[in-house]
């Protein structure tokens, strides 16, 4: 199975007053979500579906992902605060067989990741990992992590 980790785009407003769990995209997260979900298309990326955090900045994400693949997205609140590998055990039933794409947060994803692989990483906002795993397994490879500016190119 390839299990795609995709942080959500910028949501930093500098003006903002409402909590932090409402924070949508910003401007420049809208047109680098765009960019990075025609990305995803040029990676032939096919997840059987997107499961995505429930707060606004990943929900939109997920929503750019969705429509340029042309696959459903699905909230799940377990990818808020506080996702974790046996969170995500539960999940991946969810792909019936398929690939399966996570949209969400930091610090979270990065420790996923470690706990899957053993690989140190830090997404980035608007960042793509991709770990394959065995049928069955909770442990896996990094195959490859990507910056956002990388879907500038």
């Amino acid at each position: 199975m390839k299990l795609y980790f995709l942080r959500h785009g910028k949501a930093d407003w500098p003006d903002w007053d409402k909590p932090d769990d409402e924070r949508p995209l910003n401007k420049e997260g809208r047109r680098e979500m765009e960019r990075i979900a025609k990305f995803l298309r040029e990676l032939k990326i096919e997840p059987a579906v997107i499961l995505s955090s429930p707060l606004p900045r990943a929900w939109q994400t997920a929503e750019y992902a969705a429509e340029e693949l042309g696959v459903e997205a699905e909230e799940e609140p377990r990818l808020g605060k506080g996702f974790s590998a046996t969170k995500l055990r539960a999940m991946l039933k969810r792909a019936k067989g398929g690939d399966l794409m996570l949209v969400g947060h930091e610090p979270d994803f990065s420790t996923v990741i470690r706990a899957l692989t053993g690989g140190v990483v830090k997404l980035g906002k608007g960042g793509l990992a991709r770990v394959d795993l065995e049928p069955g397994a909770m442990d896996g490879r990094l195959i490859w992590l990507l910056p956002p500016k990388i879907a500038r190119r």
